[in-house]
């Protein structure tokens, strides 16, 4: 009857509607959302109401609300359907402190990593606790299921890469004995191996404990037993040791973003493009945050490195979004019609007057360029199909400097190139007020990102640096 909500107070309705919202395609055990409840109730001494009571609370502020079983026969759970945390809401970050938890019971060793998960709703413990000794509460739950409908979409299988040796060379550094440069190598190799794993389990806010624990934010007797602060301290003052870590750390963002993003063109849910884009908006202030105690020098090396992952990370994700726009406009066959009569009546011959004279282009490379794009375009070629064309563009421009010292400046000047040439074009459509204008615009977005992306691998193929070195190789002022 109605009387048994009455034993509700409204600060308690006021938390349920502050804390949870319904949403669409989700779900929360029934377990995890009373959890918290009785937390709540704890610190804020109420007294809690059975579950029974709990539910029908619920189901009278949610409407709507299914209930599912879900999880692997003899395993499963009742989980409300269609409701959520809501993201700004406080609980997120208990969840993420019991995730934490449960990585730290993790054995050091096990380099198994999850297991994709053919069935997203069957949320099995194994794949989590790695071991076995640990079974994943509610809460951790809600997050595995979502992150293994997620990871499907990450290549889980990259593993780091090996580090070059650490050699201070000649130098003696005071106080610092062979034992120290060891520690610190295998406590770094570590270090980043852990932070792998965290990422192909996107539980991306461990990121900023592993950092606190490394760089001693936060104490941890472990880590100041193998290397004690001062000694690190020491260390981080050193010239070789800082080239190091930042070879060290371009290998492992480059593996991180070959884990996230495995193929720029291929869809990725929107959810888990934000959720990499938020990530590697937070990591640079996380970074200097943890490395409070570390010299200024160390902290310069490595935020310019994590710049350059979240740069990158950035620019793949606009460039993997502006690829699913960009296949719906070249799937519509009335929309190339229309492109392909647009780009017909581009003056190119004048095009081609202004840019000489800028970009110095051999008239005949970029004819064959036009020629080859309207070829392209009637075809009615696939997103990959012009991918393909565009790396092949990329191949024939810069093949006559392969293997030479001016491969990178090369590079560059293509870019430029081809940047203000396609300007040049979208200018002259703009002034004709081209009906396809919108998609032109659209696909030289894309087409310019793709670029820039094609020739920062060229690049970092012909120096042996990984594209994550290459751009972040800004030099300094």
């Amino acid at each position: 009857g109605g009387s048994s909500y009455n034993i509700f107070s409204p600060p308690q309705l006021q938390w349920l509607l502050d804390n949870y919202e319904t949403a669409e395609g989700v779900s929360l055990p029934r377990s995890t959302l009373y959890n918290h409840y009785l937390r709540h109730c704890q610190e804020q001494k109420l007294d809690p109401v059975n579950a029974a009571s709990f539910g029908k609370l619920i189901r009278s502020i949610f409407m709507g609300l299914r209930t599912r079983r879900l999880g692997t026969r003899g395993n499963s759970k009742y989980h409300y359907y269609g409701i959520r945390l809501k993201p700004d809401s406080p609980l997120n970050r208990l969840q993420e402190d019991m995730q934490y938890m449960a990585l730290r019971q993790q054995p050091v060793q096990q380099k198994q990593r999850f297991k994709p998960v053919q069935k997203v709703d069957g949320v099995s413990g194994e794949n989590f606790s790695g071991g076995g000794q640990h079974t994943p509460s509610a809460a951790e739950q809600t997050v595995i299921a979502q992150s293994q409908h997620h990871q499907q979409y990450l290549d889980a299988s990259r593993a780091l890469p090996d580090f070059v040796e650490l050699d201070l060379g000649e130098t003696n550094v005071e106080n610092i004995g062979p034992d120290d440069i060891k520690a610190l190598q295998s406590l770094y190799r570590e270090h980043c191996e852990a932070i792998l794993d965290v990422v192909v389990n996107l539980q991306f806010s461990l990121i900023e404990k592993l950092w606190q624990t490394f760089w001693r934010y936060s104490p941890s007797d472990l880590i100041e037993g193998r290397l004690p602060c001062s000694r690190l301290v020491v260390l981080c003052r050193n010239e070789a040791v800082l080239k190091w870590m930042s070879s060290c750390d371009h290998l492992m963002y480059q593996a991180l973003v070959e884990i996230l993003i495995p193929d720029v063109l291929r869809p990725i849910p929107s959810a888990l493009t934000q959720a990499i884009r938020n990530f590697a908006k937070s990591l640079e202030g996380w970074l200097n945050n943890a490395m409070n105690v570390i010299p200024q020098r160390m902290i310069q090396t490595k935020v310019a490195a994590v710049s350059a992952f979240s740069q990158t990370m950035r620019r793949y994700t606009s460039l993997n979004h502006l690829a699913q726009a960009a296949r719906a406009v070249l799937q519509n066959t009335s929309q190339i019609n229309q492109m392909l009569s647009d780009l017909n009546r581009v003056d190119f011959a004048n095009v081609q007057e202004q840019a000489s004279w800028v970009c110095q282009c051999e008239e005949g490379v970029v004819q064959r360029l036009e020629q080859d794009f309207k070829a392209t375009l009637q075809q009615q070629s696939s997103l990959e199909q012009w991918a393909a064309w565009l790396d092949n563009v990329v191949t024939q421009v810069l093949q006559p400097f392969e293997d030479r010292p001016s491969f990178p400046r090369a590079a560059r000047q293509f870019l430029l190139k081809w940047s203000f040439y396609s300007s040049m074009v979208i200018r002259d459509l703009t002034l004709r007020s081209a009906a396809s204008f919108g998609s032109f615009h659209l696909i030289r977005l894309l087409y310019d990102e793709y670029m820039f992306y094609l020739v920062e691998h060229r690049v970092a193929q012909a120096t042996g640096e990984t594209p994550i070195g290459v751009m972040g190789e800004v030099r300094p002022r």
